[in-house]
């Protein structure tokens, strides 16, 4: 009798300590696959299609769509009066309780002695812990200075994000916009010479002011996978009327796009562009 008890005292003590662990290790999504919401969502400087300066309507755009790690262009911080000179990424941040990195193209003086920096760039926000962001440099042709030649130049936003246990890369670039595909070609390169230096699952971003069948893009696709699925062209841009997919959310091939979808919003001149993704534990 006192060994039934003794082994019945045991099955329940190691109950008891197993369940935490079961408990933390489904938090955590220790299974084999983890599911996300993703987002890329050029900003227009926090302006809506009609040039109103409303950063809550595009908060609020980023809030009801459920994405977790959310990819940002044209993100103005202390850059002029078309947003106020406010810290755009620093208040969404805020707004949506998230993390974020910001990635500066243009970091200029102040207009006035003792203000910061002007600065304007791309960012990414994500409810996962960024272990390590790093602006990094491709190939750019300025549009702040006169006569530009292509030359390297930051604002391509790379970070390493801890989903649920899986560190991936999470980038966010804007391509060149001029019809000349010329440095949008070198930006590309640039881009495939940065993720040729990791061998973990990547998550790209993007602006790309190219249409999915533009030859400048050609090579980008050999080694990431657009997770648009839907029949429909996936437009997004201009957001009143849209014509043009220019805005991408591209992966690793291991990466599986289970859905992806548009949202019909006026908050900015593009209109965001949504994935659920299935990233592998591997």
């Amino acid at each position: 009798m006192k060994k039934l008890v003794a082994c019945m005292l045991l099955v329940i003590l190691f109950a008891w300590l197993s369940a935490p662990l079961a408990a933390s290790a489904a938090d955590q999504g220790n299974g084999h696959r983890v599911n996300i919401r993703v987002m890329s969502y050029n900003l227009h400087y926090g302006n809506s299609m009609g040039n109103v300066y409303d950063l809550n309507a595009q908060a609020e755009v980023i809030r009801q769509s459920g994405a977790e790690i959310i990819g940002l262009q044209e993100v103005d911080v202390h850059w002029s009066s078309r947003s106020l000179f406010e810290d755009d990424i620093k208040l969404l941040a805020e707004k949506l309780q998230m993390n974020y990195f910001f990635a500066p193209i243009y970091d200029l003086p102040p207009l006035n002695a003792g203000e910061p920096n002007r600065q304007f760039g791309v960012a990414v926000l994500s409810k996962y812990p960024i272990l390590k962001g790093e602006n990094r440099e491709i190939t750019r042709l300025s549009t702040q200075v006169p006569n530009p030649v292509p030359a390297p130049a930051p604002g391509f936003a790379q970070t390493l994000i801890n989903v649920k246990g899986i560190k991936l890369h999470v980038y966010s670039t804007h391509l060149d916009y001029r019809a000349d595909p010329a440095v949008r070609s070198m930006q590309v390169n640039d881009m495939l010479s940065i993720f040729s230096e990791s061998s973990r699952q990547k998550i790209l971003f993007g602006d790309m002011n190219a249409q999915p069948n533009a030859p400048e893009l050609k090579p980008l696709f050999s080694t990431l996978h657009d997770t648009w699925r839907s029949g429909e062209p996936g437009s997004t841009f201009p957001a009143n009327k849209p014509s043009s997919k220019i805005d991408f959310i591209l992966t690793s091939p291991q990466i599986e796009s289970r859905s992806s979808f548009i949202t019909n919003t006026l908050a900015s001149d593009h209109r965001p562009i949504i994935a659920d993704l299935t990233i592998p534990r591997r």
